[in-house]
């Protein structure tokens, strides 16, 4: 009995320690601490087992486990099992969905969906990639080592169809001069030896001509990089882009001081924005004619066209006429019959998406349609520079994409035969995917058309219509449709419990089935808080959402913390499982000791459609700020917070907000923890800078306003900045510079703690204990 009380005594100890939150708990690994939950879920060609990545039992690293239709149970999948499953990543099917291309282990194989038998098509050293069928299905095309050949299913032939060099030295002879030309005749004629053996050679060359196998043409590369190769469907054409790289571009490095070799050594990464840009061209491959030419830009609807911003600078008077703007080119996208080839060409400046029919014969465009955005042209579906974004076709003529010409992102369809442009969903949410049934008479659609922060699953008839939402959970629902279309391996989670894989039937009256347990006992032993997602009215009238962590009234401090997302263009007040699982843990410690803890989607933030995706276009610091600094407001108002005690953090963006709202409105915030900031924009990368504030050369007043750098001035509370020392992301250089310059302003009210071993994204555990204890410290001392 006494044994029995004493094991009672220290399970309830044990017990009571795990409910009582610390920043050494909450910032373990976790693994161990919260659990793995499932992921990369796939299903097998038999549309009867499920496979996913899981930890239950807390491993080094994940295993592949598997459940099916009749044994719902998880089982970890044996080596020889795994090693002998088709890859899905690069998989093609056939028309009729009866047989499946993919590669293993660099090498390619076809699989008989009927039958499901596997048969291996190549066994060469060299890796293979994009691979897909010809027009009738008789061959396969795939690209080796930057050429594309055919096997034909019949006899096995494998025939090159391209023939690119990189022999950058090789040179076409140089043309003989009329004097060398005089010469050469005076020798000919001078000596029968000379002349018998030309005649030889002559005749042998021309014979040889005649009787070898046709070669495609050799495309010498002159140093470019070959990109987006690939075959039309009837083996006519190939089309191919090069790249150009950039010439006196600079890129920066990192140094790592901590090291196995005991030197500093030096990490290369990126350039900075603004930097001289790669350049791109598109070319056809005529197979029958055996020729080479340019796809025609030149033509293209609003080519020359600047963006508005460039007016408030001085004008260029010695430019005689406008200079077409260069542009990417991506695809084409092939009709299911090969008789209509679509690109999706991008303007390097952001501004323009068009969508353009391609005539392979002539390599040139005609219009299809266009979006245009002074800010710069994105969202759901619509890709980026590199990307065709969701199009494609769902007949021969009709094409189907997503634009955000309504101000939110939307499926349109077009018929390539003169028809009109068809919206098919409308309203004010995204359509965050979408997804062509196998008979093509369905779009299965992830939209979050119930609200801002919760996604759901519907099935939509390929001409629009009503919609028909097949999930019923609220929160995230991450649907893998099994390829008969009758199952839904889904993953779902809420605002309080990780993700876990469900299985439900392919109808919206099915409930759906929960069939992993991830939680650990100790995360489940404390009483987690259900953050409550709010809206309110930002000064300019736009609808703000939030989630509130709030304590009860009796431990209620009057002190409250505002937490700023990264990436700016992410989403975090929502009701599924944040990624921000730390801060999360962390807000319910601060609401354990009395704080208010507001978590907003500030301008920029994504899921709100288009006017809040560029609500920062040329002034980051601007509204983003002033939602938040609306947010101190409602937690004055509202939540009886005292608007002396209320402070602010967030890393990458939202350490840069952080920077922004303590040199900008000091009076607002108390205190605020900038982790890895940009301190100066001009210092960020082009890809996502560019989009944003232009380019500092051409618009220096946007990256002026917009970098803390030139606020510093305007500290007056406490500030902690942390970076880590190899951040390859937002370098460590921003938050050293932003020092030497507040040393320079003698400000005194802040310190900077740097981590040796961390890039952008923090992993061990010490790390993240450091950090956090130090932001939890500041806050106290408000």
């Amino acid at each position: 009995m006494r044994k029995f009380l004493l094991l009672s005594f220290f399970v309830l100890a044990s017990t009571l320690s795990y409910a009582q939150l610390t920043v050494e708990k909450i910032m373990k690994d976790p693994s161990k601490w919260i659990g793995t939950s499932p992921s990369n879920v796939f299903w097998s060609e038999d549309s009867k087992t499920i496979y996913f990545m899981w930890n239950p039992d807390q491993n080094p690293a994940d295993s592949l486990y598997k459940i099916t239709l009749t044994n719902k149970t998880p089982q970890k999948v044996s080596l020889e099992e795994r090693q002998s499953l088709p890859s899905g990543f690069g998989s093609t099917y056939s028309k009729n969905s009866d047989k499946k291309l993919y590669f293993k282990n660099g090498d390619l194989f076809v699989q008989d969906l009927t039958t499901f038998k596997e048969k291996q098509l190549t066994k060469t050293l060299d890796r293979k990639s994009n691979a897909s069928f010809n027009k009738d299905e008789s061959k396969v095309v795939f690209n080796q080592s930057n050429n594309l050949y055919s096997i034909d299913f019949l006899n096995g032939q494998i025939e090159q169809l391209t023939n690119f060099s990189s022999d950058n030295n090789k040179r076409p002879e140089a043309k003989l001069s009329d004097s060398d030309k005089a010469l050469e005749k005076d020798q000919l004629e001078l000596s029968e030896v000379l002349r018998s053996g030309k005649e030889k050679r002559e005749s042998r060359e021309k014979h040889n001509k005649a009787t070898q196998l046709p070669r495609p043409k050799t495309i010498n590369l002159d140093g470019k990089n070959l990109q987006n190769l690939q075959a039309s469907p009837d083996l006519n054409f190939v089309t191919y882009r090069l790249m150009e790289p950039a010439k006196g571009a600079k890129s920066t490095v990192v140094p790592n001081y901590v090291t196995e070799s005991g030197y500093t050594e030096n990490l290369p990464t990126r350039t900075k924005v603004g930097s001289p840009a790669a350049s791109f061209e598109s070319f056809i491959y005529d197979i029958k004619r055996d020729s080479v030419y340019k796809i025609v830009t030149k033509d293209i609807p609003g080519i020359n066209e600047l963006p508005k911003y460039l007016d408030e600078y001085p004008k260029d008077t010695t430019s005689k006429k406008p200079t077409a703007r260069k542009v990417i080119i991506n695809g084409p996208i092939w009709s299911p019959e090969g008789e209509n080839a679509v690109v999706v060409v991008r303007s390097q400046d952001n501004k323009d998406r068009w969508i353009m029919k391609l005539d392979p014969a002539t390599g040139k465009l005609s219009l299809i349609d266009r979006q245009r955005d002074e800010a710069w042209v994105a969202g759901p579906g619509i890709g980026h520079s590199m990307g065709v974004g969701n199009v494609g076709f769902t007949d021969e003529t009709t094409l189907y994409f997503q634009s955000e010409e309504s101000g939110y992102s939307h499926l349109y369809t077009i018929d390539l035969n003169g028809g009109a442009k068809k919206q098919l969903t409308s309203g004010k949410f995204e359509i965050q995917s979408a997804d062509l049934s196998k008979d093509k008479q369905f779009f299965y659609l992830k939209t979050n058309e119930v609200h801002p922060g919760e996604t759901h699953f519907y099935k939509m008839a390929v001409n629009g219509g009503d919609r028909v939402k097949i999930t019923q959970m609220s929160g995230g629902n991450e649907v893998t449709l099994s390829p008969d279309e009758k199952t839904l391996a889904l993953r779902y989670s809420n605002t309080n419990t990780p993700w876990e894989l469900y299985l439900q039937e392919n109808n919206p009256t099915a409930k759906a089935e929960k069939v992993t347990s991830s939680l650990t006992d100790s995360f489940k032993a404390y009483k987690w808080k259900q953050p409550q997602v709010i809206s309110f009215k930002a000064t300019d009238g736009q609808d703000i959402y939030a989630r509130v962590y709030e304590p009860t009234k009796k431990a209620k401090n009057g002190k409250a913390v505002i937490f700023v997302h990264g990436a700016g263009y992410l989403q975090n007040a929502h009701k599924w499982w944040s990624q921000y699982f730390r801060e999360y843990m962390f807000h319910n410690l601060l609401v354990d000791q009395g704080y208010t803890v507001l978590d907003m989607d500030f301008r920029a933030s994504s899921g709100y459609g288009r006017e809040v995706r560029t609500g920062i276009y040329r002034h980051m610091g601007g509204k983003d700020l002033t939602d938040n600094v609306d947010g101190a407001k409602l937690l004055t108002q509202k939540y009886g917070i005292n608007p002396k005690k209320i402070g602010i953090y967030g890393g990458s963006y939202g350490g840069f907000i952080t920077l922004m709202a303590m040199f900008t409105t000091p009076d607002v915030f108390a205190a605020g923890a900038a982790l890895r900031p940009v301190t100066d924009w001009a210092a960020y990368n082009h890809g996502y800078t560019s989009n944003i504030l232009n380019e500092p050369q051409t618009d220096s007043l946007a990256y002026r306003r917009s970098s803390p750098i030139f606020h510093a001035e305007g500290l007056k509370g406490n500030l902690l900045i942390c970076h880590g020392t190899i951040d390859v992301n937002v370098h460590i250089q921003d938050s050293y510079r932003l020092a030497q310059r507040l040393i320079e302003l003698r400000k005194e009210d802040w310190e900077m703690a740097s981590y040796p071993l961390e890039d952008h994204g923090f992993v061990h555990p010490t790390s993240w204990m450091d950090e956090y204890k130090r932001i939890l410290k500041l806050f106290q001392k408000m």
